[in-house]
């Protein structure tokens, strides 16, 4: 995010490769499906496939060269994980960020 809290485009530190611009181009393109997983869960307070989201995430994103993404959801995995009794109140705000940063990628960060 910038200093007024906007959300800036994320873009892969692999994009002006060109062996990686189909893969990242997938990648991007399955964004939305993961964001809307994302809010979906949340909604039906499921813990259980906001983990799987957010692991799945963790390992996958960095390889396409969006580390921050890779890290929101590595975060978000630990807050789950750490949660006593499965609630989701102290992960929303990570799962939030996740998909906030998830859209940025989505939103612009179309490789060369």
């Amino acid at each position: 995010m910038d200093r007024t809290g906007h959300t800036q485009s994320l873009r892969s530190t692999l994009a002006d490769d060109p062996d990686y611009a189909a893969l990242i181009e997938t990648f991007i393109a399955e964004l939305p499906g993961r964001i809307a997983a994302i809010e979906a869960a949340v909604r039906g307070a499921d813990a259980g496939r906001l983990r799987t989201i957010a692991h799945q995430l963790k390992g996958a994103a960095p390889g396409y060269g969006f580390g921050p993404i890779g890290d929101a959801a590595a975060s978000l995995e630990a807050c789950i994980d750490a949660s006593a009794d499965g609630s989701l109140t102290r992960a929303t705000d990570s799962a939030m960020r996740l998909a906030a940063l998830c859209r940025s990628a989505a939103s612009g960060a179309k490789p060369a």
